[in-house]
């Protein structure tokens, strides 16, 4: 399965508010931003974060009924959250990654560290078949 991670380097909210640095984190991680004009990927997150603090398992469908939209609406942003790595899908449940948000983090800061030693590898074969010496 392919992953997409995007770290987009935003400055931290100056006030400590639960709602605006859930909005911080998601648009760090690129989640809301393009055609999401309605925050609708930050939204679910926070849905689901609700849900997870309740220990309640959650649905797609839960997830449309909570914020009044379309279930398909829901799960074309759930499609994205998930090849991002901070969710993941069990039959037709949703978890956080981890089970916390910070454990996902922590997951996907893995993935990346992964993803670059395997293009940093790539990257010296290249450059020893092609002679470029590094510095």
């Amino acid at each position: 399965m392919s992953r997409q991670i995007i770290l987009v380097d935003l400055e931290k909210p100056r006030e400590k508010n639960l709602e605006n640095d859930i909005y911080w984190l998601c648009n760090s991680f690129g989640l809301s931003s393009g055609r999401d004009v309605e925050n609708m990927a930050t939204r679910i997150v926070m849905s689901l974060l609700d849900k997870v603090s309740e220990k309640e398992r959650i649905s797609s469908e839960m997830i449309a009924n909570a914020l009044g939209v379309n279930p398909s609406r829901v799960n074309h942003h759930l499609r994205n959250l998930i090849n991002s790595g901070l969710i993941y899908r069990e039959k037709r449940k949703l978890y956080l990654r981890g089970g916390s948000l910070k454990a996902a983090v922590q997951e996907m800061r893995k993935d990346s560290e992964r993803i670059f030693d395997e293009l940093e590898a790539i990257a010296a074969e290249i450059d020893q078949e092609k002679g470029i010496q590094n510095r």
